[in-house]
């Protein structure tokens, strides 16, 4: 029946609405989330919502869900909501099922993003010098700049987080920047320095001309570029290979400025070569007839067309198995004097005929292949007389150094970015030593720094490594194959990844990467705190000396890293090694060691962090579990370094499980951008519609994937929400009358009570496994499902006349009022996580003298007792018949036979005789909503209705016979039956003498 009957036409009937049940409730339809969320936040904070958990959740297994800090650098964005929202998804979730889910913010403060940012605000828009960091104050006046930028944006984010709805303990963050995290990160630096992994090298690093730093692949991203691309000449000079006189090597490059550093020509023993003669080609070509190259066979058609050339012959093979006696010159010989030495040619599994020549120019000093490729045969080459030494071709400023004879000051890169003189320079001297065979344009994905968004280069400079295929030494011994890789692919196996695609991913990096360059040539971060003495091979020797170490930290715990800058530095912690020769390194840590060392600090340090002090890991025996969460791209970032971090000092992993989302999209599947104008910000989502809005959409999507979010997604989030609501409204206005005393045990309940306790029950059980395994989006659709249809389409719908109607001393009511009770704990518990603010506010409502705060309850437990699947697979039946019926209904309405379902005593013909058994104690005038029916067996009149769903079951629908009932508008015989109430039916009259004896009257 509808909520709220109208008044009747006839004059002498009585108007019975306010003898009615109806729903009475103070929670507003409207939501009004944008006003009411902070004021729920307010109260969180005055309860101390944070600690009552902690307090109640004393003694349970930990949880802790280890906050990958995002940068203090700006205004959070939608990816950063998501990230931030599903954190807290996972802890209040854990947190309810059982454990105590502890969640500690954090923030990285250091590293070149921060740094950019000053030197942008403070110097580059101001038109004035960088200081120069030689000067000990003027180093630590900017590193006070840094510091004082990133608290202010920590500050800014912190609120931003807050306003999401997360709980944590925002009053006590982690930050990288404190000076007890910068202690820390300097003492687990010293432990790979004790355990014989940390080293200075000389190897190929990504180059930031722009930002003047080495970058690491995670500081790095792939954007179009246009390259320049060459195919050259190198002379053969082997006498071995007489038959190969005046041949050439022809190699294909697209960064011709690296020619200057060639050293070797690599080639794949698995690919067919043959010796190739030019026999006609234009006269102004760079290829001239009779010329004679050494090619792939698979690719020769292909560099010939690019030579312009237009008739060739091969005249013999060139057996691979031959190809490593062969030398060359380089195609710059005696340029100003140099490129004078032997080009020999060197195995290489990196060698393809897919594109190219089938041949690979090798600059070692330029390319992680090339340096590799290099250095696997450096003894061969030392035997055969060959400088192994690799040059320094380009110096930090992207400028050829001395190293490069005839291109000295020629730039790769400018300072703003853009592409130098130094591909043309060396072009042009190819051209003019006649070794030029073709040239071209190729757009390509080539690799940027995703903070300036500028080109890099490959170049060869000192930098610090940690090994990743040394033997580690512990105890002062080493074990064989016990390596900082070995150790992270263990680790790896032994983690649960969710989804479980993140293993093979981060698998397949780990097995692939090359040593972790780990320094870093700016001025805001932690410094490599190690002194080092010049070896005779050009090595440096890292100091060992644990009581230098202990002045280190303990100058970093109550100083800061700015210590280490500070005049006289050296000398104060060196102590009596000052005369010793030892130098200080200047150089700070790459960001991701920063972060990746967070761990130590945060999940170590009772003194700080005392609520995650204790953690005893199921891999240590315990029963605690550390979860990482970050999108996708954190495989090569923080869960790797971190990994790595760990690995190597303490052996294991820093995590149990490692979650990965991915990145969110416009809504047509397209990059965010402000140039598109389709970028989505959470501060104007929670001003228009409120956080909880934000947070369903977070729920709701599958963030395993990149998930999308626009305009017409958030509509459908709002309708989401406003269905959600209104079911939690009307659970809320119906208990108003529900005593707790008249509380109906479940085995004492009708039937229709009961399914519903099943349903529930069968609800907890998907709710609770979706829970358990972060599957937040089943959660959603588990419980939006069965609101709208279990609850308020069937339940509610059926029962709304016997909680409307029925006396209060009738026994379905009350035991409809029970069961309703039941469904509002459990849905308010379930949606909690997820609708932080609204299940809050209806727990005040539902509950204002129980627990402050619904996060401080446990997800409903104990239901499984309440499954029936008898019942269940009785009322399967029944509800089929009421699909039937409603359909007739329906078509009648829409024929205008009838108005309301009461109008109608549906004819019900059964085919089946074990159907109408498990019909006949079933009030099916109740569960279809009329006010009769009749069941009869046997086929129907091809006139009924059918549903070729519901086989055996036709109806017919007929008028109700006798009066409509002024209160509950059923239509009914017994109408008149009561002298007392004649407009009404026994049942109501009934109602209305007990409403008249609670003092109102009618």
């Amino acid at each position: 029946m509808s909520e709220k009957p109208q008044k009747s036409q006839k004059s002498e009937v009585k108007d019975y609405s306010k003898t009615l049940f109806l729903p009475q409730t103070d929670f507003p339809m409207r939501a009004g989330l944008p006003q009411r969320e902070p004021e729920i936040l307010k109260r969180w904070y005055e309860i101390g919502l944070y600690e009552k958990l902690r307090a109640g959740a004393k003694g349970r297994d930990k949880f802790v869900l280890h906050d990958g800090p995002p940068y203090a650098n700006g205004n959070i964005h939608i990816g950063t909501s998501l990230n931030k929202i599903l954190k807290d998804l996972v802890t209040k979730s854990q947190q309810m099922l059982g454990f105590d889910s502890n969640y500690v913010p954090g923030w990285d403060c250091h590293g070149l993003p921060i740094e950019w940012k000053v030197e942008e605000e403070h110097y580059r828009k101001k038109g004035k010098q960088k200081p120069d960091f030689r000067d000990s104050a003027a180093m630590i006046d900017f590193r006070k700049e840094c510091r004082a930028y990133a608290t202010h944006w920590l500050g800014v984010q912190r609120e931003e987080f807050k306003r999401l709805g997360v709980i944590g303990d925002w009053d006590h963050p982690y930050a990288t920047m404190s000076f007890p995290a910068e202690a820390q990160i300097a003492r687990e630096l010293m432990k790979f320095a004790a355990n014989g992994t940390l080293y200075r090298g000389s190897k190929p690093v990504m180059w930031s001309v722009v930002e003047k730093t080495a970058l690491a692949e995670a500081e790095v991203e792939y954007e179009d570029y246009t390259s320049d691309m060459v195919w050259v000449k190198f002379p053969v000079t082997s006498p071995a290979h007489g038959a190969l006189a005046s041949a050439s090597v022809v190699i294909w490059t697209t960064t011709p400025w690296t020619l200057p550093g060639n050293r070797a020509i690599s080639f794949s023993p698995k690919i067919a070569y043959g010796l190739y003669k030019v026999t006609d080609a234009p006269a102004d070509n760079w290829a001239r007839n009779g010329d004679l190259l050494i090619l792939a066979d698979a690719l020769a058609d292909e560099v010939f067309k690019q030579a312009r050339v237009t008739a060739f012959e091969k005249l013999r093979d060139v057996p691979a198995d031959t190809m490593d006696a062969i030398e060359c010159a380089h195609p710059l010989k005696g340029l100003a004097g140099g490129y004078e030495f032997v080009v020999p040619l060197l195995p290489g599994d990196h060698v393809t005929d897919d594109t190219g020549t089938g041949f690979v120019h090798t600059a070692p000093g330029h390319g992680r292949e090339d340096f590799d490729a290099w250095m696997a045969h450096g003894r061969d080459l030392d035997a055969r007389g060959i400088n192994t030494a690799i040059p320094y071709t380009v110096d930090e400023n992207g400028a050829y150094t001395d190293h490069a004879p005839g291109f000295v000051g020629k730039r790769v890169i400018n300072d703003k970015g853009e592409k130098g003189d130094a591909n043309e320079a060396v072009i042009k001297a190819l051209v003019e030593k006649g070794m030029l065979l073709a040239r071209g344009r190729l757009k390509h994905q080539y690799p940027h720094s995703w903070r300036s968004k500028k080109p890099v280069i490959f170049r060869n400079t000192p930098q610090w490594f940690i090994a990743m295929d040394k033997d580690i030494a512990a105890g002062g011994k080493t074990k064989s194959g016990d390596t900082l890789r070995a150790r992270a692919l263990h680790a790896i196996s032994v983690t649960q990844w969710v989804p479980p695609s993140g293993e093979n991913r981060i698998n397949g990096m780990i097995e692939a990467r090359p040593d972790w360059v780990i320094s870093r040539q700016r001025a805001w971060g932690v410094p490599i705190a190690v002194f080092v003495r010049e070896k005779a091979d050009g090595s440096a020797e890292i100091l060992q000396d644990e009581a230098v170490n202990t002045r280190i930290g303990d100058a970093f715990e109550k100083e800061g890293a700015d210590a280490w800058y500070a005049k006289g530095a050296r000398e104060r912690f060196l102590g009596a090694h000052a005369n010793e020769g030892w130098q200080k390194v200047d150089d700070i840590l790459d960001v991701w060691f920063d972060s990746g060392s967070t761990h130590a600090f945060v999940l170590e340090d009772p003194v700080h962090f005392p609520g995650l002090s204790g953690i005893k890991r199921k891999i240590d025996g315990g029963t605690d579990t550390v979860m990482y969460l970050e999108g996708s791209d954190q495989h090569r970032g923080w869960f790797h370094s971190s990994l790595l971090e760990s690995c190597g000092t303490r052996g294991r992993a820093p995590y149990d499980i490692v979650l990965t989302h991915g990145f969110t999209q416009a809504e047509d599947g397209r990059k965010m951008s402000k140039s598109l104008g389709n970028t989505i910000e959470p501060q104007a989502v929670i001003k228009e519609s409120g956080a909880d809005i934000l947070r369903l959409w977070v729920a709701a999507c599958d963030y395993t994937d990149d998930q999308r979010i626009g305009p017409e997604i958030l509509k459908n989030t709002v309708e989401t929400y406003r269905k959600l609501r209104n079911t939690i409204r009307w659970m809320l206005g119906t208990l108003h009358h529900y005593k707790p005393a008249d509380a109906v045990p479940p085995a004492e309940m009708p039937e229709l009570e009961r399914l519903m306790l099943h349903e529930l029950a069968m609800r907890a059980e998907l709710v609770g496994k979706a829970y358990e395994t972060f599957d937040f989006k089943n959660v959603v659709a588990t419980l939006s499902a069965f609101l709208n249809s279990e609850l308020s389409a069937f339940y509610f719908d059926i029962r709304k006349d016997t909680l409307y109607c029925d006396p209060p001393s009738s026994p379905t009511r009350k035991a409809a009022l029970t069961t309703i009770d039941l469904l509002c704990s459990s849905i308010l518990k379930w949606l909690a996580p997820i609708l932080s603010f609204t299940a809050e506010e209806a727990w005040r409502m539902y509950r204002p003298d129980a627990e402050p705060s619904v996060h401080l309850t446990l997800f409903p437990g104990d239901l499984e007792k309440l499954r029936d699947d008898k019942l269940a697979a009785k009322w399967e039946a029944i509800r089929n018949v009421r699909r039937v019926v409603t359909g007739a209904l329906e078509l009648e309405r829409a024929a205008k036979n009838i108005g309301s379902s009461l109008e109608a005593s549906p004819v019900i013909y059964v085919a089946a005789r074990d159907m109408l058994a498990t019909l006949f104690d079933t009030d099916l005038a109740e569960v279809c909503i009329t006010s009769n029916y009749e069941v009869r067996e046997g086929e129907a009149p091809a006139s009924a209705f059918r549903l070729d769903a519901v086989p055996g079951v036709a109806v017919v629908v007929e008028k109700a016979v006798g009066t409509k009932c002024a209160r509950s508008w059923k239509i009914s015989p017994t109408v008149g039956e009561d002298p007392e109430y004649p407009d009404v039916t026994p049942r109501d009259a009934k109602a209305l003498r007990e409403w008249k004896a609670l003092g109102v009257g009618v």
